[in-house]
């Protein structure tokens, strides 16, 4: 899936949190972004391994939570907001497509890396693949509570984080063969 939809996400969770603590829903939406963006930073190592982790950011979460709710500051409940949508991440990537350079074709069974496991979970391909034209659907709802609840710095990246998708779905077949041009 799209980073940006992780970001979405993320940003949601933050939206959530305004009906009972708005005077922390803020952190917890910057938090909820971080973490949402956190996991794809290995695409620098070894993507959907080196930083994913379907279920060791679950157990963090739970601890942070607790943490959170007996001392609700705003490092607390940011660092909260950071490993559940780290954790939803590595989770909701395992529904999407393959790591191949051209996932539309399904040729790779490599969805999220299981550290506990030792193995990869292949992808179930429900979004068939990152940047797949229905994956636009999924971001704009995750981006429309945090737009709705939110101004100002909150508001211009869902807004960028929207344009972002659009362009990289329109542009993302055309990927792979500029990478193999002028990259590889």
């Amino acid at each position: 899936m799209m980073t940006t939809t992780h970001a979405g996400m993320g940003a949601t969770l933050g939206a959530l949190l305004a009906p009972v603590a708005p005077e922390l829903a803020a952190v917890a939406a910057f938090g909820g972004i971080l973490g949402g963006v956190f996991p794809d930073l290995d695409v620098f190592f070894e993507h959907r391994k080196t930083l994913h982790y379907h279920d060791y950011y679950w157990a963090v979460a739970v601890i942070a939570g607790l943490v959170a709710v007996v001392w609700p500051t705003p490092w607390t409940v940011g660092l909260t907001a950071f490993f559940v949508s780290a954790g939803l991440h590595s989770v909701t990537d395992i529904l999407g497509g393959g790591l191949g350079l051209r996932p539309w074709l399904a040729d790779d069974e490599r969805g999220v890396y299981s550290h506990r496991e030792g193995r990869w979970i292949p992808p179930r391909r429900w979004v068939r693949y990152d940047g797949a034209p229905e994956e636009l659907l999924p971001t704009v709802l995750f981006s429309a509570v945090p737009f709705l609840v939110f101004d100002g710095l909150l508001r211009a990246l869902v807004v960028v984080g929207l344009v972002i998708s659009m362009c990289y779905v329109a542009l993302r077949k055309q990927l792979p063969d500029l990478y193999e041009r002028y990259v590889a």
